[in-house]
């Protein structure tokens, strides 16, 4: 994942305007409900006519509008045309945001949902992704904010998102908490990473195989390991001293993700317990298991089938 970030540095006080496009199933649903989480009004499939007008009314809010060739009067040189017009204006903040995705995803995306491509709705998937690829192209090129899509949960996205267009917090400094499988990979947007590997595996215990490191028995086994006091004490300092300084420096959100081999057990247990000590000492804390939600989902799947 990668993103290209030239946001518009206009007055912070003026109202903000985003325009987010990109191919059909790039996520552009996701992003524009995560901004409206966020406090933007969102509009969805807004005509190209109607956005000056709109955008020259007193905007009370933020305003996020999704613009792509589903819309009847699209075309590729007046949203461009539009894109400068907005950009030229000094009493909105704008941006222009395209989520994209390869070729292959988003073809495999149609294939899964069985949807017909609103670009080339009698052809093939393929035939609409390439043809809106193709047609995008300059768009693309124009971005403020490129979003690739590719490797991102909707979770992420929304992360992601929301992380550069969620207005500065007054609130306390808040440490989202994340454990993971190295073999899926590092979740996007984490600050910090540390990798539990090295310490003693339940997963080679039969009698904790099937737990994860929620459960008291894997929690004790960890914590048991020789190297573990140390290590733990070490990394609570560290996010201990980074937290204030971040908050200095206007940061609103800590990402700390923990990474094992299968994300069930070390990772698990660890950021268990880190998440409590952050509590303890009065930071907001919130944490998510990516690879416990991923085995849940299965089985509830499973179960529905």
């Amino acid at each position: 994942m990668s993103v290209i970030t030239q946001i518009t540095t206009n007055d912070p006080e003026a109202p903000r305007v985003v325009l987010v496009t990109g191919p059909s199933g790039a996520g552009r649903s996701t992003a524009l409900k995560a901004l409206e989480d966020i406090g933007f009004e969102a509009i969805d499939n807004m005509p190209i006519s109607l956005v000056r007008p709109l955008v020259s009314a007193a905007l009370d809010r933020p305003l996020a509008l999704v613009l792509d060739p589903r819309n009847r009067d699209f075309s590729v040189d007046a949203l461009l045309a539009l894109v400068e017009d907005l950009a030229s204006l000094r009493h909105i903040t704008f941006d222009l945001v395209y989520l994209d995705c390869p070729v292959p995803v988003l073809v495999r995306r149609f294939s899964e949902t069985r949807r017909r491509h609103p670009i080339s709705p009698e052809g093939t998937a393929q035939e609409g992704v390439v043809l809106e690829a193709r047609l995008l192209a300059p768009v693309r090129l124009r971005a403020d904010v490129l979003l690739e899509t590719e490797t991102l949960t909707p979770h992420d996205l929304r992360a992601q998102v929301q992380a550069l267009f969620a207005k500065p917090s007054t609130q306390p400094m808040r440490v989202h908490i994340e454990s993971f499988s190295f073999k899926r990979g590092i979740p996007t947007g984490v600050d910090l990473v540390f990798d539990c590997r090295f310490l003693s595996n339940p997963h080679w215990r039969d009698e904790l195989r099937a737990l994860d490191g929620r459960d008291p028995r894997v929690a004790e086994f960890v914590s048991a390991d020789p190297r573990f006091a140390e290590f733990f004490d070490r990394m609570r300092d560290l996010v201990v001293f980074m937290l204030p300084e971040c908050t200095q420096e206007g940061k609103s959100q800590l990402i700390i993700g923990f990474g094992c081999t299968g994300g069930q057990h070390r990772s698990v247990a660890i950021a268990e317990k880190m998440a409590n000590a952050l509590a303890q000492a009065q930071w907001q804390v919130s944490k998510r298991h990516r690879e416990l939600e991923r085995i849940a989902a299965q089985v509830a799947h499973a179960g529905n089938a």
